[in-house]
């Protein structure tokens, strides 16, 4: 398995690709591919990102098949399944880099921030779970003069909430704390723009990066 660093530099490298409408070759997602992974699987990074249907992480990063270990969920929310779900490819496949990775205009942030601003009495429980695990992240947020500039408050509650969910990620987890410390597993934030298709890699990244 390649390290941490490798495996950042390749999703930085594929994500140029897609930036720059260089396509994925077929050789890693046709047939002869899929057959090579029916016995197992060795993903090079972790990608705990958004449901969002513009943000598929294996094509944004240019990958095939088994390359990527993706979990997504409304508003990349840590929730202890997801949490489980980073320990599980963390420790049996030796993957060495966990992305969390949020992405501009996220309705999910969105609804959030709407319901801290005007709250609704007929939310679905469901979808109060998912706010109420954003909350934690943005609702600071209200008390400083961003409140009155909605499309910067959006921006910034996406990436507060990307690297919120990365620090719980490195410092809630015994699992992975231990793979942090003793065989260096990294844990990353990073957002991808609509506008524009790039990753923008901008929390807990190496000195050297």
């Amino acid at each position: 398995m390649i390290s941490a660093k490798e495996a950042l530099d390749k999703l930085i490298e594929g994500n140029r690709q897609f930036v720059t409408n260089v396509q994925q070759t077929k050789s890693r997602t046709g047939n002869t591919r899929r057959l090579e992974l029916s016995g197992g699987q060795e993903p090079f990074a972790i990608l705990l990102g958004c449901s969002d249907s513009r943000v598929p992480a294996e094509i944004v990063f240019n990958q095939g098949l088994g390359d990527l270990f993706v979990i997504r969920v409304a508003g990349n929310i840590v929730a202890p399944s997801q949490v489980g779900s980073v320990e599980f490819a963390a420790a049996k496949f030796g993957t060495r880099l966990v992305v969390v990775l949020g992405h501009t205009k996220c309705g999910a942030i969105k609804a959030t921030l709407d319901e801290l601003q005007q709250p609704s009495e007929d939310q679905s429980h469901n979808i109060r779970s998912i706010v109420d695990f954003i909350r934690p992240s943005v609702e600071g947020l209200l008390a400083t003069e961003l409140r009155h500039d909605h499309e910067a408050l959006l921006e910034q509650a996406v990436r507060d909430n990307v690297r919120v969910t990365a620090d719980h990620l490195r410092h809630g987890s015994d699992v992975l704390e231990s793979l942090i410390k003793n065989d260096g597993l990294l844990v990353v934030g990073a957002e991808y723009s609509l506008d524009t298709g790039v990753v923008d890699f901008f929390d807990g990244l190496p000195n050297s990066q």
